[in-house]
């Protein structure tokens, strides 16, 4: 057997629904890192657009190019991270699968690495010479910047764009950090730089985030909730699943929802109260439901059929809580330990622990 030179660099590459991106991406990387030995690792979530058939055309032709096809997982974060794992090379590099990060800076990032200029390189879009005008609207751009603004608040060394995907580290480091990574999400390199557990030596250089040509954009406001969540998992020290964390917080908006239904129709409406506590339970339900699907079970995301499916049994599951809540409501209300408003809440709080171990193994299980 013929041994092949181990690639110096590694390129990972998430993405979803990004087949049109595959054979562009290929020949930028093939021609900004000729004279270089590289791989590609394209991570693809399972897309229906057939982006792993796209990769696989090209690694037939092309040993440097590598697919990772996960079914029933989804996330940028885990899937950085898994890629960045099934490589041997010495160095990585994550960058985007929409060609909107600019490749001509990986020789520059290698470079830095090799030698020993930095530990971990980043491509910024928030420093001198850098430009984002180009590939974010302006709801993007304020996402962006919020999130620049909280990562920054928790780092110990200062990053001028922490949500940035464009990056590169020696394997080594990574190794050393990756059991200490949360994987969830889609923004890794906070998850990088906090669990660290020291301040990483970096470098940043510039470049200009070049608009998308094809495919979707995967920013958007439920990104930046989950990255709030990735501050406050670290922040507890991982003691706290980040993912209840996001489902706690969810309940704590359909408490209010709870509350302002029970309010409207039993305080102002002159509704029987269980009558608005049913009324204000289902109401509730739905909303959390719907919240969770977008949010704290992004990376399972229910659609279609799938969804109305999941809702149903959303309902189901959790009428065992919601009879809980209406009985010990009911209860506090009649020996007149609360008003109708905190008895309310103190129903509605029980259901919050029974929904949350329900959720995951019957209604957003892991396929």
């Amino acid at each position: 057997m013929t041994a092949t030179a181990l690639p110096r660099l590694c390129v990972v590459i998430p993405c979803f629904n990004e087949a049109a991106n595959v054979a562009p991406m290929v020949a930028r990387l093939d021609a900004t890192l000729a004279g270089i030995a590289w791989e590609a690792i394209f991570v693809d979530d399972d897309s229906p657009d057939g982006t792993s058939v796209a990769v696989r055309a090209i690694a037939v032709q092309d040993s440097r190019i590598r697919c990772l096809k996960r079914i029933g997982r989804r996330g940028l974060a885990s899937a950085c991270i898994e890629g960045m794992l099934a490589t041997s090379a010495p160095y990585l590099a994550v960058i985007d699968g929409d060609l909107q990060h600019d490749e001509t800076l990986l020789p520059r990032m290698l470079e830095a690495l090799e030698g020993g200029l930095a530990e971990i390189v980043i491509g910024s879009r928030n420093i001198e010479g850098g430009d984002k005008q180009g590939g974010l609207t302006a709801a993007r751009q304020m996402i962006s910047d919020t999130g620049a603004a909280l990562a920054n608040a928790a780092l110990p060394m200062r990053v001028s764009d922490p949500m940035s995907g464009f990056f590169a580290l020696p394997r080594d480091l990574l190794e050393e950090i990756a059991p200490r990574l949360t994987g969830t999400g889609f923004k890794i390199l906070l998850d990088i730089l906090l669990s660290a557990k020291r301040p990483l030596r970096s470098l940043e250089i510039p470049y200009s985030f070049r608009a998308r040509v094809a495919g979707e954009s995967k920013l958007d406001a439920a990104v930046l909730l989950e990255f709030a969540g990735l501050l406050a998992d670290k922040a507890l020290g991982g003691v706290v699943p980040l993912r209840f964390l996001s489902f706690a917080a969810v309940g704590a908006i359909g408490l209010l929802v709870h509350l302002a239904v029970l309010g409207l129709l039993h305080g102002l409406g002159g509704v029987g109260f269980n009558a608005a506590q049913w009324s204000a339970t289902l109401i509730a339900m739905t909303v959390n439901f719907l919240l969770n699907n977008r949010i704290t079970y992004r990376d399972r995301r229910l659609r279609g059929p799938a969804l109305l499916r999941g809702l149903v049994l959303f309902y189901l599951v959790c009428g065992l809580g919601a009879a809980a809540n209406i009985g010990i409501a009911n209860l506090l209300l009649r020996d007149g330990v609360l008003a109708w408003g905190l008895a309310g809440a103190a129903g509605a709080a029980l259901t919050v622990v029974w929904n949350y171990a329900v959720s995951a193994t019957l209604v957003w299980r892991a396929k």
